[in-house]
């Protein structure tokens, strides 16, 4: 029994449609309420300057803008900069026929897109900026639980590669620019614009749960799942993956998330490993999870696997995790995301609320149990 089992189903991510074809992007239903209501935040994994490039491949400068046919702009500058490392993907699979965006990373054409969108394709078909015809791409790997998938065309050379921010530089407020094929609309990218409207988001769904989110106000649409959040420089910050949907009783306006690139460069060095043939294994802990009630943050322990790390630390029922290796913990959804993103053998040091007082326990992480 893994970790994220223990909790609540969470919700369903239906996609729409569109002459036929399904136009891939994650619909996340907040529902607010009035009494107690709350959408948990986390915070991801913190990311020095010199490991922002260590685990990617080397990066194709972009050309210089052209004056003379970009606008003046300074969200049009930074479109153009982005504009050649973004392609549309279009993946086939028994259920049907998806479309959404890829970043180039490489020059010899490896891409990044949301898993979501190329997950049990028997064909991934790709076609880059400035092209009629697509071109065939495998699959490298995919990480459904941080939905994350890396893909590499079989003939590609000379691309012009995305370049990655620092995690670092990100800031609340920033302007940023959203880029991708919205709806699968004829003709080139939709590019939208906005702000960081909040880091470190959490988002429970079906895959487990996505941590170190950026929140934006940036339209993101279907179709936009797997393109490049950006910074005014051109420079990719995040991946976009999901947007918030209102219902009869929730409004949701202006809320989409991306992927940060800090969590990007972890995952796609993962990604690369898998593709070589090197299978990573989950850390797990062996516990339930509820969120609190009482307008508290942390994570409830509700339930303790007999024999588990959880158990072997000292965690008891009732217990509030609020701090695991120095990372906040503002519900259930980022203390799965950061036992996931461990591995077994971690020893991880978390800190407790028990009856008022605070503990101090340690823990080592075993392999994750099959479902």
């Amino acid at each position: 029994m893994t970790d994220s089992h223990w909790i609540n189903q969470p919700p369903q991510l239906p996609s729409t449609s569109r002459r036929g074809r399904r136009v891939v992007a994650q619909l996340i239903s907040l529902a607010i309420f009035l009494s107690a209501a709350g959408v948990a935040g986390y915070l991801g994994a913190q990311y020095s300057q010199d490991q922002t490039l260590s685990s990617m491949a080397p990066l194709v400068t972009a050309p210089p803008v052209d004056s003379a046919s970009v606008g003046t702009s300074s969200i049009a500058k930074a479109a153009d900069v982005i504009a050649p490392s973004v392609v549309t993907i279009d993946s086939v699979s028994d259920s049907g026929e998806a479309i959404g965006t890829g970043v180039i990373l490489s020059s010899d054409g490896e891409i990044l897109t949301n898993a979501h969108v190329i997950e049990g394709a028997t064909t991934v078909r790709v076609r880059l900026g400035g092209e009629t015809e697509p071109r065939i791409a495998d699959v490298l790997g995919t990480d459904s639980g941080n939905d994350l998938g890396l893909i590499k065309l079989r003939k590609a050379s000379g691309l012009i590669s995305a370049t990655l921010a620092d995690p670092l530089s990100i800031a609340v407020g920033d302007q940023v620019v959203a880029v991708g094929y919205a709806l699968d609309l004829d003709g080139g990218p939709s590019v939208t614009s906005g702000i960081v409207s909040a880091l470190n988001r959490t988002l429970t769904v079906d895959s487990g749960a996505l941590n170190a989110l950026i929140q934006t106000d940036a339209a993101i649409s279907s179709g936009n799942s797997g393109g490049p959040l950006i910074n005014m420089s051109g420079q990719l910050i995040g991946i976009n993956t999901a947007v918030a949907r209102g219902d009869s009783s929730t409004a949701a306006n202006n809320i989409g998330f991306a992927i940060s690139v800090g969590e990007v460069i972890r995952v796609v060095d993962s990604l690369r490993k898998q593709a070589s043939g090197t299978v990573r294994a989950e850390g797990y802990l062996g516990v339930g999870l509820s969120d609190r009630s009482d307008g508290g943050q942390g994570a409830v322990v509700s339930q303790i696997a007999p024999d588990s790390p959880a158990e072997k630390a000292g965690l008891k029922v009732d217990d509030v995790v609020l701090e695991v290796n120095g990372q906040p913990i503002t519900g259930q959804g980022s203390l799965i995301a950061v036992v996931r993103d461990s591995v077994p053998g971690d020893e991880i040091a978390i800190i407790v609320l028990r009856k008022g007082s605070r503990l101090t326990l340690t823990a080592k992480l075993v392999v994750r149990k099959s479902s």
